[in-house]
């Protein structure tokens, strides 16, 4: 029969390193590199003091680089979009960090708007077709991680069709 006395454990048994797996030092998966954005959104003193606004182009700043991933920091001025685009190869996520912006894009069955408060988050494959638009009257920051890092961004011909529906996202 065993008893307490019985049993012996060699070290501590609450420091099990060998099992545990050490932390990565960059993202890997579509969940880190949303909490990447999301450390990022919520450490305003990394990205508040790069913004800048410009009225005759829209504004961009590579924040940030790893392997295999880029992170970009762009500004929206009123009436301020993209076009219509994918982005090649590779997948991202976008965060707006202040303002609001609106997505419109390709749906199953319609066009999809969106609209992307402060706070909000996008994730996208390689292939989604969007545009970012900024439709307010005040400016908007957003924050664009790519992975792999943005190679391409073909444009595509605006489909325009009364059918569009509208989801707002908080």
């Amino acid at each position: 029969m065993n008893s307490d006395s019985d049993l012996q454990i060699a070290g501590d048994l609450f420091e099990v390193p060998h099992l545990l797996k050490a932390p990565r030092e960059h993202p890997a998966t579509v969940a880190e590199f949303v909490g990447l954005a999301r450390s990022i959104a919520a450490d305003r003193t990394e990205w508040q003091h790069l913004v800048e606004y410009d009225a005759t182009s829209r504004w961009y700043h590579r924040l940030r680089t790893g392997p295999g991933y880029e992170v970009w920091l762009l500004s929206w001025v009123p009436g301020q979009g993209s076009d219509r685009h994918d982005h090649g190869p590779s997948s991202g996520v976008l965060t707006v960090l202040d303002g609001e912006l609106t997505e419109h894009a390709t749906g199953r069955t319609a066009p999809v708007t969106r609209r992307l408060g402060s706070g909000s988050q996008r994730v996208f494959a390689p292939g989604y077709v969007h545009e970012v638009v900024n439709e307010t009257l005040e400016p908007a920051v957003s924050l664009h991680i790519y992975f792999p890092g943005l190679t391409e961004m073909p444009m595509h011909s605006a489909q325009c069709s009364p059918a569009t529906r509208t989801v707002t996202v908080a």
